[in-house]
């Protein structure tokens, strides 16, 4: 930065100026006389992270991006026109540092130093006033960008929490979910059901049409299990052509109900819209298990499995209960 005058012999208007309009300007003059106007070229670092001061633009523009001091630094970026100021904080906190101030093209800037910056809050009740609403406007503007990206952080979490390829739920979502889906129903003694889901002979399938209908296969499947179910049910794809449902409040014999009618859905499920051909060749077994009495999810997810292992061997395409005949 290069001195070029002070602020006294500047051709700029303290009325210019946020943080002093409306203030006094009789008090605030002798009090901003000899401070430094500053020059700085495009690029050039402004602040100090030695020493606490208040930066005000005369002209041009500055950037203010988080310092990396607290090893949190989003990569934001404030822009700092002619009248505002930046550098408040680090002084109110006696801390320098507190954000790094770049120079976006050649500009003039007005150095007030952290002592200097008290008297005036001191003597000037305009500008103590001015500083109460410039901190009070950043912070609503923090607190709705915190808003924002806490909104499309849940998006994005929501987003990962998704299968890219079938739309149903996925594994992680399915490991967040499940234990708080069992602790309530255990809390609440409600009923908690689950029915897991294997396509019959897969790998034939694949074999024998290709990965791309294979995939379409699990569209296919998916939606059958999404258009049958209640709002409050999940379908979940558990891993490759396993799928699986929750069906929370949902005794055994209702789950049971619910399971034979996916079973009878998915073989008539279209495929292959331009063949015509129907889903018989792919279809899926049915193993469902209910919550039981202090069972975990872990207990839970067993069972469903041991059912579904039972209606494989018992010939597939069928529904098996775990504890059942």
């Amino acid at each position: 930065m290069k001195l070029i005058s002070t602020f006294a012999a500047s051709s700029h208007s303290i009325r210019d100026l946020q943080l002093f309009r409306d203030a006094d300007e009789a008090e605030v003059a002798p009090l901003l006389a000899s401070c430094p106007v500053m020059r700085v070229e495009d690029g050039e670092t402004v602040s100090d992270p030695q020493r606490a001061r208040l930066y005000i633009v005369l002209r041009g523009a500055l950037a203010v991006s988080a310092d990396t001091r607290s090893g949190v630094n989003d990569g934001t970026i404030s822009k700092v026109l002619p009248g505002e100021s930046v550098g408040e904080q680090s002084v109110l906190d006696e801390e320098a540092g507190l954000s790094h101030i770049t120079a976006l093209e050649a500009s003039e800037v007005l150095l007030v130093e952290a002592e200097l910056v008290w008297k005036l809050i001191d003597n000037c009740n305009g500008v103590a006033r001015n500083l109460l609403r410039l901190l009070s406007f950043r912070i609503r503007a923090a607190n709705a960008q915190l808003r924002r990206r806490q909104k499309l952080g849940e998006f994005y979490r929501q987003l990962s929490m998704v299968d890219g390829l079938t739309s149903l739920y996925n594994r992680a979502w399915l490991n967040d979910a499940l234990p708080s889906l069992v602790a309530a129903a255990q809390d609440t003694q409600s009923p908690l059901s689950l029915v897991m889901i294997d396509i019959d002979h897969f790998k034939r399938f694949n074999d024998s049409h290709g990965h791309q209908l294979g995939d379409q296969a699990l569209r296919t499947a998916a939606q059958v299990l999404s258009s049958a179910l209640r709002p409050s049910d999940f379908a979940v794809r558990y891993g490759g052509e396993e799928m699986m449902v929750v069906l929370p409040d949902t005794p055994e014999n209702v789950a049971i109900s619910v399971a034979e009618r996916l079973c009878e859905r998915m073989q008539r499920a279209i495929v292959f819209r331009d063949m015509r051909l129907p889903l018989p060749h792919i279809t899926a077994s049915f193993g469902v298990a209910s919550l039981e009495v202090g069972q975990d999810e872990l207990g839970l997810v067993a069972n469903a499995d041991a059912a579904l292992y039972r209606a494989k061997e018992a010939g597939r395409n069928r529904v098996a209960v775990h504890g059942g005949p």
